[in-house]
């Protein structure tokens, strides 16, 4: 099977740590958040990704210059100007040369993290004979994503992007589906149309969109919290065997205390620093004495001598921390 993956978003939730890079090359764990996402896809089969690109297209052919990614055929295809999420998609497929030939394929958001099994979702999609099929998850506060509702048979009934509350389900779209070629044939070319707003109505109105309740692991990685989350439960063994944190390669003093984080390769981590809930990036420097709780200190940046970096703040890549300061839920540098 093929796969588009969504990956042309500017990023701007990450902002700065994806000034300098898109977001999903961001590291999760010592390699790209792309690389977690394609994984997942080849375990079911997946061994064609088109990323459909955009924001700083030139980052992801960087990283893979033999145009291979966790062991799968890499096809990189840039959008000449944004085009939403269902004018990327039917872009991708004619600009990698997918064709009707190709039979299902797959779409997915390229920031979101997930143990879905789409061999079931392709076993539930053939047996309905759907034009497309969608992973729905369930959500304590549906109100910022697309709501949608079912028959009893996994039938979409109603599909309502972001709707006013109360909302009339809790479930939510996941960003995963499986598409037959005649869905391009819905999509208006060259010009930006939502699958989320127009297709998918539109194939709810024909009774030819269906979906899958799977409340599987599933992370939207898109935000300070949820980057942290996705890192964080690979250390507490939330999806298998609990890693390490602390990559060999990162210098860490014996008198610092580094607590369910993550510390990448070419990191310093000083005496009697504390590092506790965060991710800090490659080559960073936490100075002596400095505590970084729940944050994230971007590639290079430095956090100075006794500075304090506290509550979902944002370092971006190599700016400084001055020593002594004190940053909470603060995104610097700021106004970007």
């Amino acid at each position: 099977m093929q796969a588009i993956l969504l990956v042309g978003g500017f990023g701007t939730r990450l902002r700065p740590l994806t000034l300098t890079t898109p977001k999903q090359m961001l590291p999760v764990l010592h390699r790209p958040m792309l690389e977690h996402a394609v994984s997942g896809l080849a375990r079911h089969g997946v061994d064609r990704v088109v990323l459909a690109l955009g924001y700083q297209d030139d980052a992801f052919r960087a990283a893979y210059p033999d145009g291979r990614c966790a062991g799968v055929e890499l096809c990189c295809v840039v959008e000449p100007e944004p085009l939403d999420t269902a004018g990327a998609i039917r872009f991708a497929f004619g600009a990698s040369g997918m064709d009707a030939s190709g039979g299902t394929f797959l779409v997915a958001n390229g920031d979101v993290i997930t143990d879905l099994d789409t061999d079931e979702m392709l076993r539930v999609h053939r047996s309905a004979g759907a034009e497309a099929t969608i992973h729905l998850i369930e959500v304590e506060d549906p109100s910022r994503y697309g709501v949608v509702v079912t028959d009893p048979d996994g039938r979409v009934s109603a599909f309502l992007e972001k709707p006013q509350p109360p909302a009339p389900s809790n479930w939510i779209n996941a960003g995963t589906y499986l598409m037959e070629p005649s869905v391009i044939d819905r999509i208006g070319p060259g010009r930006r149309v939502s699958v989320e707003r127009e297709v998918f109505p539109a194939m709810v109105t024909d009774g030819a969109l269906w979906a899958l309740r799977r409340n599987t692991y599933w992370v939207d990685a898109g935000t300070p919290q949820t980057y942290l989350r996705v890192q964080l439960d690979l250390l507490d063994g939330r999806r298998g065997p609990a890693v390490a944190g602390v990559s060999a390669d990162a210098s860490v003093d014996p008198e610092a205390v580094i607590e369910r984080s993550v510390v990448m390769a070419g990191a310093v981590v000083g005496a009697g620093s504390v590092v506790r809930g965060s991710a800090v990036h490659s080559g960073a420097v936490i100075e002596a004495g400095a505590t970084v709780l729940d944050s994230v200190v971007g590639s290079g940046a430095t956090v100075g001598r006794g500075a304090r970096v506290t509550d979902g703040t944002l370092v971006g890549e190599r700016f400084e921390v001055a020593p002594g300061s004190a940053l909470s839920g603060a995104r610097v540098p700021q106004g970007v």
